[in-house]
């Protein structure tokens, strides 16, 4: 069985670039053994396109 965790990262209003390091947020959850299953952007802002996104995380139950 796992356990999921979705971390909400912020875009900018204009160009739609991050706020923080997707990569650094990845790297520090996999230290404490999450695994990375998908980054989610839904089209949530102007003309369908993505305000934010959520990167998605698993790891096993013990």
């Amino acid at each position: 069985m796992y356990e999921h965790k979705f971390v909400k990262v912020d875009l900018t209003m204009f160009g739609g670039k991050p706020k923080e390091s997707y990569q650094e947020i990845i790297i520090e959850h996999e230290k404490s053994g999450w695994e990375l299953v998908q980054i989610f952007a839904p089209g949530t802002a102007a003309y369908g396109s993505a305000a934010y996104f959520e990167i998605i995380l698993k790891r096993r139950v013990e």
